[in-house]
């Protein structure tokens, strides 16, 4: 069956968004070009240009993908009210894309990091507002006693930077892992150390 145009828009997309993630990554926004982009995704560049006109829209809308990715870790938040259950969900969350799409996890840091040039309006108006709803629902664990009294803010940057790590760091952990990315079974460790260390701190069991 013959697919339709809107099919053929959605599969090139992916594969111009998959492989802009990547270059930028490794290359950086301003080392990545186009041509490279259309390379890696296998398609003309013409094509490039005919769904994402310029190199800065392309990079905007990784960041922008990454921003939905980063949300969707956290509708555990939304859908749970046990603590325990929903930072565990969260972190395993976290740590998955960490392993599976480094990538995006290096370019969001790096984009934060210069100070957010392309997606500052989008920062300002999309992330202050979700943190503080995450927040709002820490606060109701404290007040409420099911967690000891810890600063909102302080155990989301915790949990951003434990998960993270293992992405925006991975050529370190493989260093210091013999040279080897972690396997399966050291990355289930890592999942539930960084759980356990995280839960504990805040009196939960993992």
């Amino acid at each position: 069956m013959a697919r339709t145009q809107d099919e053929i828009r959605q599969t090139n997309e992916k594969k111009i968004l998959q492989a802009a993630e990547q270059l930028f990554a490794e290359k950086g926004y301003a080392g990545a070009s186009m041509g490279e982009i259309a390379q890696l995704a296998k398609l003309p560049k013409s094509n490039v240009h005919y769904y994402f006109s310029t190199k800065k829209v392309l990079y905007k809308e990784v960041l922008l993908q990454l921003l939905e990715v980063w949300k969707q870790d956290a509708l555990c938040f939304e859908f749970y009210d046990d603590p325990r259950v929903v930072l565990s969900t969260y972190i395993r969350s976290k740590m998955m894309h960490s392993r599976y799409r480094a990538s995006g996890s290096k370019v969001w840091a790096t984009e934060v990091m210069q100070g957010a040039p392309i997606l500052k309006n989008q920062l300002r108006d999309n992330l202050y507002e979700w943190t503080k709803l995450k927040e709002s629902k820490i606060h109701e664990w404290v007040d409420s006693g099911q967690i000891n009294s810890v600063e909102p803010s302080y155990l989301l940057y915790m949990i951003w930077a434990s998960t993270q790590h293992y992405a925006d760091f991975d050529y370190q952990i493989s260093l210091l892992n013999d040279d080897k990315p972690l396997d399966d079974i050291q990355f289930e460790k890592a999942v539930q150390s960084v759980t356990a260390v995280i839960l504990r701190g805040i009196g939960l069991t993992a």
